[in-house]
């Protein structure tokens, strides 16, 4: 799988005119192939402008994106086809099914792309495992389908055209608890089972310490902290001081830790925070 680069992107909305707006200033960052990355920021942080230059669908005011070592602007023909190849599924996707029918829905990527009938019908059956569509829906109506299943569905219109690099933004927004459990399970086993770069933008810390491996902070359209979560959520106060929260987790441990609790080690989830506690049980600290 080819990696993602960036090299000093600037992107102002606007420019020379009174409503000037820088959203993403310099940024650079590289994003090996295979990895598991939450984009993190604010409202305003510049997260989904970012993201839009990964895949063309917006051109740097200044700097490079690069795909495979291929500047992604180059012209008319490397931003169609890194389109293919970065997938990107925008907040609230399901408000974007229009097809008659939830097969011809995941199937109208693939079917941009040249293919065969049956390398369409093949595309479609694998996204919707992927996802959890069961082949009964194939012929129903996106439009009957619950809020959850749409989702899946606009999830499984992506994953069809197979890119090396799946980018989702804010892709459990709107969801009850279960439907968020289901799509990041779906999310998680997509990539584990493909190997493909997933970048995941969201807002909710618990959902970034339990998929990701690595942690990109926005504030104010510059790159704030780039880590493990390990490292990322290390820097609580840094955090909360630009406008996010910390885990559930780590919150409660900096919470026992400040009456007295002697818990050990980094703690970001729960299941940390459970053994942590165990740990200190064991050793009379609490």
């Amino acid at each position: 799988m080819p990696e993602l680069r960036v090299e000093a992107l600037t992107h102002t909305y606007s420019a020379g005119t009174p409503f000037e707006k820088t959203a993403v200033e310099n940024i650079t960052l590289s994003i090996p192939a295979g990895q598991m990355l939450a984009l993190l920021g604010h409202t305003g942080s510049g997260k989904s402008t970012f993201i839009q230059h990964l895949n063309a669908l917006l051109q740097p005011t200044s700097g490079k994106v690069y795909y495979d070592g291929k500047d992604v602007n180059a012209d008319k023909y490397a931003r169609r086809d890194v389109k293919g190849k970065v997938g990107l599924v925008f907040q609230y996707p399901e408000y974007q099914l229009f097809e008659e029918t939830v097969f011809k829905d995941i199937a109208f990527g693939p079917k941009n792309q040249g293919l065969s009938e049956r390398e369409i019908d093949e595309r479609v059956r694998e996204a919707a495992r992927f996802v959890g569509v069961e082949e009964e829906l194939f012929e129903r109506s996106p439009l009957e389908l619950s809020g959850g299943q749409k989702r899946r569905v606009a999830i499984a219109g992506v994953i069809a055209m197979r890119p090396g690099v799946l980018i989702l933004d804010e892709p459990t927004a709107g969801l009850d608890p279960a439907g968020c459990r289901q799509i990041l399970d779906n999310i998680r086993a997509y990539r584990e089972e493909t190997g493909s770069t997933v970048i995941l933008v969201s807002h909710n810390m618990d959902d970034a310490a339990r998929m990701a491996d690595r942690l990109i902070v926005f504030d104010h359209g510059r790159l704030a902290m780039d880590g493990t979560p390990e490292e990322v959520f290390a820097r609580p106060e840094e955090l909360i001081a630009i406008g996010l929260n910390v885990p559930q987790a780590a919150a409660l441990a900096m919470a026992l830790r400040e009456r007295g609790v002697a818990l050990e080690g980094s703690i970001f989830t729960h299941e940390q925070l459970r053994a942590a506690v165990l740990r200190a049980k064991e050793a009379g600290a609490c």
